[in-house]
């Protein structure tokens, strides 16, 4: 089998992306970039193809706990540990993006964020967006953990937090490990609580997204805030 350095040039994943960008590539291809060499017998891409397939896509292989991970034959610590710089890279490069973006208008640019913080926990967590009287962002943080029922959530303790952060209004969030978006009546009548609890500091809730597979739901396109 022919390593990667002999196929045309066009062909090769590196070059692909230098001369098309990075959208011209398939998920084995970009994932071959950075798996940087394949396995006896096998190319980088042919690594890449074979790790997709046993996964399951790649979003369960970006996933994967470091045991899981580092299980398959031609990955390891160091690659674990790559893996795991890139996530969190595009995760601090979305955050940047909204605090450099002003006032919050872009509610996908919003839901993107806290879907790439939230949406790969196996267990609940509930976090907030603290911003200031012009809704730009001040902090993120991840208020409560719970398990993959829920979370306890205090609304003295949120209160706590914005009034700290001197915060004028609040985004809300919180994940479904089930990956099922759609808010359940206790999520509703939590909001009620936070809503009102904020409310006597002078502090308003803009939003609560509940982040899923796909696109978060947001109650306040929902009408529900």
């Amino acid at each position: 089998m022919h390593r990667i350095c002999h196929w045309p040039r066009s062909e090769r994943p590196r070059e692909k992306l230098l001369q098309r960008g990075p959208s011209a590539l398939s998920d084995a291809e970009l994932l071959a970039i950075l798996l940087r060499t394949g396995v006896t017998g096998k190319t980088a891409v042919d690594l890449a193809r074979d790790l997709l397939t046993d996964f399951g896509g790649l979003r369960p292989l970006l996933e994967a706990d470091r045991q899981r991970f580092c299980s398959h034959h031609g990955l390891g610590d160091a690659k674990f540990a790559q893996l795991q710089a890139v996530l969190e890279i595009a995760r601090r490069h979305l955050q940047e993006q909204l605090y450099r973006g002003g006032t919050l208008e872009n509610p996908e640019a919003t839901r993107q964020f806290l879907s790439s913080r939230l949406r790969h926990l196996p267990y609940e967590v509930f976090a907030c967006l603290f911003l200031d009287n012009r809704h730009r962002l001040i902090d993120f943080e991840e208020l409560f953990r719970g398990t993959i029922d829920g979370a306890s959530v205090h609304p003295r303790e949120v209160v706590r937090r914005a009034l700290h952060h001197n915060a004028a209004a609040i985004i809300l969030a919180h994940n479904h490990p089930s990956g099922i978006a759609e808010p359940s009546r206790a999520d509703v009548q939590l909001t009620r609580r936070l809503v009102e609890s904020l409310s006597l500091v002078d502090i308003r809730v803009l939003d609560h997204v509940v982040v899923g597979d796909g696109c978060g739901v947001s109650f306040a396109e929902r009408g529900l805030i």
